[in-house]
Formats: C-alpha cells, sequence, structure tokens
C-alpha cells in the first residue's frame, strides 16, 4: 500500500538557524519558507537525492508545532510521510485494520498541494506518520 518515502518532517525553534544549516554547512538545496496557514505552519523543504527534509516552524499561537516545541524545546523529527497512490482507499483499509486516522478522517490539502491524511503516532511504534497522494 505504502509507496516510497516522501519526506521526514522536523520541528525547529529557529528556522533561519536550520535553513542556514542545511545550505551553508551541510550544502543542502534548500526552498523558500512557505506559510500553510490551514496546518498552522511554516514549511521549507530541503532535496536530497533520494527524498526530501520538511522543517516546520511554528504559524501562531494556535499551532500544533508549537505544542511539540514546548515538550521539545530543541526541536526534533515530527513525523513521517509516506506517499500513497489513493489516499481514501489507503484511509479505508488502514481503518479496516484498526489503526486511527487523526482528524475527521477527510484528507487535507497538504504543504505539496496533495491530499493528506495523518495516522495516529501509539499505532505506528510512537511515530506519527503522514500519508500523502501521488
Amino acid at each position: 500500500m505504502i509507496g516510497r518515502l516522501n519526506h521526514v518532517a522536523i520541528a525547529v525553534p529557529d528556522l533561519d538557524a536550520a535553513i542556514s544549516l542545511y545550505r551553508d554547512t551541510l550544502g543542502a538545496k534548500v526552498n523558500p519558507p512557505q506559510d500553510e496557514p490551514d496546518h498552522g505552519v511554516t514549511v521549507v523543504f530541503i532535496d536530497l537525492p533520494n527524498t526530501k527534509i520538511e522543517l516546520l516552524f511554528p504559524l501562531g499561537e494556535d499551532s500544533p508545532i508549537k505544542g511539540f516545541l514546548d515538550k521539545n524545546p530543541s526541536g526534533g523529527i515530527h513525523h513521517i510521510c509516506y506517499e500513497v497512490e489513493d489516499i481514501l482507499a489507503a484511509r479505508d483499509h488502514l481503518a479496516e485494520s484498526g489503526a486511527r486516522v487523526l482528524g475527521n478522517g477527510e484528507p487535507k490539502i497538504g504543504a505539496h498541494g496533495k491530499p493528506v491524511l495523518f495516522l495516529h503516532p501509539k499505532d505506528f511504534t510512537g511515530t506519527l506518520v503522514e500519508l500523502e497522494q501521488v
């Protein structure tokens, strides 16, 4: 059902410092920041040969990333994202298997402009999983 790893998302307390780290220290291609108000985050995608890194920074006081950073002030891995061909079929299969889809179960449009869903970390060995339709 799942396809390739789309990205690893890292919550960061200082977006400019994280951009500099990846661009200047590691020599990666860093894309411009983009605000995602529907998700309460500013994201920056870093292109790697085999996947992407997504830097997440809180956008507003109600950002879910703010809560994550309150618990993890240095930042850290927030979630991993896998690609799926049909997000509704994936959702239905997962629900039938007992996995919990977060929110109301309906896909939202993610930072890549494609439908996404999140799966409860307690069902996936403590890891928040995002599915993105490709």
